[in-house]
């Protein structure tokens, strides 16, 4: 899969997801990159690798334990679990198996809701501070023009689209933010399905989407 992917995560993604600090439905992407893109998955191995030898450099900073710590830090833990998402190897299937995790499956547990003109969508269960989206696209298919409020990152799983930007085939990723105006349309030859995640709502140029807009909820 390395091989054909052209469109890779920067490495401020990858650093913040190293670091804990993007939201769950943005972890939900990465997680799902770096499980088909070895080139991205090393970056991001670095990175942990950075972030571990730095705890390791602060820990001449030591500060005396008390008895009930351990019990103090378990209920930490249990109050606010982690939102990160491991990466497992790849299962059979479209999905990778991150996705196949939040699914419950591949594509046929895929609980899919018409939005228009053959379209679908999958919205994925994350934290509200960001959303994740399954889109099927008919092959030829157009989806509306549309411009950013804040980022859009979204990877091909099958098919692949293109746009005023570039072509964006399996395991590639397009990220958009306020600068990108752009009409996704799908190749001809294959349907194509994407994760899509926002972290504000998209800005859709027709009368049409923008009052779907309301009931859609992307």
């Amino acid at each position: 899969m390395t091989d054909t992917i052209k469109h890779h995560l920067t490495d401020d993604i990858l650093m913040a997801y190293s670091a804990g600090t993007l939201p769950e439905a943005f972890n939900l992407m990465v997680a799902s990159h770096i499980s088909l893109c070895d080139v991205c998955r090393a970056q991001a191995e670095s990175f942990d690798a950075v972030g571990g030898e730095l705890l390791d450099t602060s820990k001449s900073a030591h500060t005396s334990m008390t008895a009930d710590s351990l019990a103090a830090t378990f209920a930490l833990i249990d109050a606010h679990p982690s939102e990160t998402i491991t990466m497992k190897a790849r299962p059979k299937g479209v999905l990778p198996s991150p996705l196949q995790d939040y699914v419950g499956g591949d594509l046929e547990s895929v609980k899919w809701r018409a939005i228009g003109l053959g379209v679908k969508q999958a919205v994925l269960p994350t934290s509200s501070d960001a959303s994740a989206r399954l889109l099927f696209i008919p092959a030829g298919a157009a989806m509306p023009d549309h411009g950013h409020e804040g980022i859009e990152m979204t990877m091909v799983l099958q098919g692949a689209f293109q746009d005023e930007d570039d072509y964006f085939a399996c395991g590639d990723v397009e990220f958009a933010d306020s600068d990108l105006h752009h009409t996704p349309i799908a190749d001809i030859h294959t349907d194509c399905i994407c994760l899509a995640v926002t972290d504000a709502p998209l800005k859709f140029k027709g009368i049409i989407p923008r009052i779907a807009q309301r009931f859609i909820g992307i």
